[in-house]
């Protein structure tokens, strides 16, 4: 397994990709690869990683900037996706250490993201005392400081990631 940039030509498949792996989900509302799109398209993404083998693509990690409490240098993460049938098989893991690893290189002051505590943890991240995002529940709204600076504040995500709400 290849952990790259993705290519422009790939878009159609990560498209299909993030909407397979997260049909069905009880947490998803079916608009998420509609927000990868909307962020490629504006140029938001800061860091868009697929996992890939010669059969195809298995998994994509996503980050775009975000204001936190009114201050830049910090990145949203998502969508995170794993083909189906490939799930539990460490690629999102992968991805997401590759993915945050990068991410400090660049210089980023840490990362946020909405998702479940459980799963995230294992990379350094939690519900941080207030960090919040307008309309989520606090306990699944995670950051994770890169340096000394603590993910505080209301974060301010892409305009892409209010499709699909209203």
């Amino acid at each position: 397994m290849e952990i790259r940039d993705e290519r422009p030509q790939e878009a159609g498949a990560i498209g299909a990709l993030v909407t397979a792996a997260f049909a069905g989900k009880a947490y998803s509302d079916g608009t998420e690869a509609a927000l990868l799109a909307g962020l490629r398209d504006s140029g938001a993404l800061v860091l868009s990683l697929v996992a890939a083998e010669p059969g195809g693509l298995l998994g994509q990690v996503a980050a775009s900037e975000v204001r936190l409490g009114g201050r830049s240098g910090w990145v949203g993460i998502g969508p995170v996706a794993v083909r189906p049938d490939r799930q539990r098989e460490g690629i999102g893991s992968g991805l997401m250490r590759a993915a945050l690893a990068r991410l400090a290189a660049a210089g980023f002051d840490g990362a946020v993201l909405v998702g479940d505590p459980g799963y995230y943890g294992r990379f350094g991240f939690a519900p941080r005392e207030g960090l919040t995002s307008p309309g989520l529940p606090t306990h699944h709204v995670m950051g994770l400081g890169f340096g000394v600076t603590a993910p505080r504040g209301e974060i301010r995500w892409h305009p892409a990631f209010d499709t699909g709400r209203g």
